[in-house]
């Protein structure tokens, strides 16, 4: 099993994952175009927050349901549980120590076309509409 430790730009929030990296993701919806990230999918259980819990700020929008974690102090954007898959973290890898993402194979998954169920929800935001009084 693969074991890897990262952290934020300023070293306040520390994580391991031990998982094997197999895959990494992009994502086309309106976050993760924004912040850019490169993702592996990891089970919770695969994520360990060494240092720094204290100080992850979390972004929710939309249906609420996935959690967006950062570094209060660097604003770097380290992990986030998935809203597809509620049991599972996307990883960003650019936040893990020494590694070498060129030798695993990359996929774009589709997010952009995911729901928005937001009353509040901003005309910026791409995928289809739903009723949220049905909701």
């Amino acid at each position: 099993m693969g074991r890897h430790t990262g952290s934020c730009h300023c070293g306040s929030v520390r994580f391991r994952i031990d998982a094997e990296i197999v895959e990494l993701t992009t994502c086309d919806c309106s976050l993760c175009v924004k912040k850019n990230a490169l993702m592996t999918k990891v089970h919770e259980s695969a994520l360990t927050i060494l240092a720094g819990a204290e100080v992850l700020s979390l972004y929710q929008w939309n249906t609420k349901r996935a959690k967006h974690y950062f570094c209060s102090r660097c604003g770097i954007y380290t992990f986030h549980r998935k809203r597809a898959a509620p049991d599972h973290y996307g990883v960003n890898i650019f936040c893990l120590d020494g590694f070498d993402p060129s030798t695993i194979p990359m996929r774009a998954t589709e997010g952009i076309g995911m729901s928005v169920v937001d009353r509040m929800a901003r005309a910026e935001w791409p995928g289809p509409r739903e009723d949220a009084d049905r909701l």
